[in-house]
């Protein structure tokens, strides 16, 4: 059995966004090589992504081009390729087509076909998307957090997840430490099915 694992950066408030619609472009991020590197190493040990439209469709918008553009540095253009070529599915309801190895899922069941899709898959699903994440984590299907804080206190904006006021527990499983201030902390959610129920 596979495991949803919902992969954002975050402020120390737990916001993913300053400004709707920055789509993780915001100026509180430190993203440089050394992180950028983590980033597809991250990437490339999936065994598949599963991104809700929002967040597939900026995606879709800049990583396809960016691997072929030789005015970015090696490390964009090579998650360039790690995104465009990887296995790919898109929750979306309104979304009917995608390229680049994308597969579509929607409609009522939605959450139906995605437990059934973890449960046909060996290794690490990564999540994209707060709206995404929330339902799965409503449904207890959420594995893990993969976290990476960077030293901002933003004081407003979107949270990490959409409209969820239940307690979450959790168990750390792994840290590090980025030169620009950035911790990574990847967390096992700890009876999510029981959180859903309440």
């Amino acid at each position: 059995m596979g495991r949803f694992e919902y992969w954002m950066n975050v402020s120390l408030d737990l916001r993913i966004e300053q400004v709707p619609g920055d789509n993780g472009a915001g100026e509180w991020l430190r993203i440089d090589e050394e992180l950028h590197r983590e980033f597809n190493a991250q990437a490339r040990a999936l065994a598949l992504m599963v991104q809700g439209r929002v967040m597939y469709e900026t995606m879709e918008e800049y990583w396809p081009r960016a691997r072929e553009d030789a005015s970015l540095p090696d490390v964009m253009r090579e998650y360039g390729e790690i995104w465009t070529s990887a296995p790919k599915v898109l929750v979306s309801r309104t979304r009917r087509s995608a390229d680049h190895n994308t597969r579509i899922i929607g409609g009522d069941d939605a959450i139906e076909q995605l437990a059934d899709l973890r449960a046909r898959t060996d290794g690490t699903i990564g999540v994209g998307g707060a709206a995404l994440a929330t339902q799965l984590l409503r449904a207890g299907l959420l594995d893990e957090l993969l976290l990476f804080t960077h030293p901002a206190i933003l004081g407003f904006g979107r949270p990490l997840f959409d409209d969820y006021d239940v307690p979450i527990e959790l168990d750390l499983l792994e840290q590090r430490s980025f030169k620009q201030g950035v911790t990574m902390h990847r967390y096992a959610i700890l009876d999510a099915t029981e959180a859903s129920s309440c």
